[in-house]
């Protein structure tokens, strides 16, 4: 249940830095409403998950379901670079959240 939690904290993540960058610098106050109710939700299920998860597994899963999200987020909804060496690297995150997932106790 804690790994699930974890995938929704990290989606949740996502979704608030899309919504911190639909704020414009917080001058929309709906966008910035809604981007501190997801950030609120993603750092509470984050801090159920830490009650049993180790700190350095759940808090690198965590970051890097954010980071790749938003990079994807970035790629389809904002027109940034497709480049395939940032692919690359995508792919070195995935290699290191499943690395992290196998070896967690």
């Amino acid at each position: 249940m804690d790994w699930i939690l974890l995938v929704i904290a990290g989606v949740a993540e996502v979704t608030g830095v899309t919504l911190l960058k639909l704020s414009n610098s917080f001058r929309n106050k709906w966008y910035t409403f809604f981007m501190l109710i997801a950030a609120s939700i993603s750092f509470y299920l984050l801090s159920i998950a830490l009650e049993t998860l180790p700190i350095g597994t759940a808090y690198g899963i965590w970051t890097g379901i954010g980071t790749l999200g938003s990079v994807l987020v970035g790629m389809i909804l904002f027109k940034e670079s497709k480049q395939w060496i940032r692919l690359l690297f995508m792919s070195c995150i995935v290699i290191g959240i499943v690395g992290l997932k196998i070896t967690s106790a």
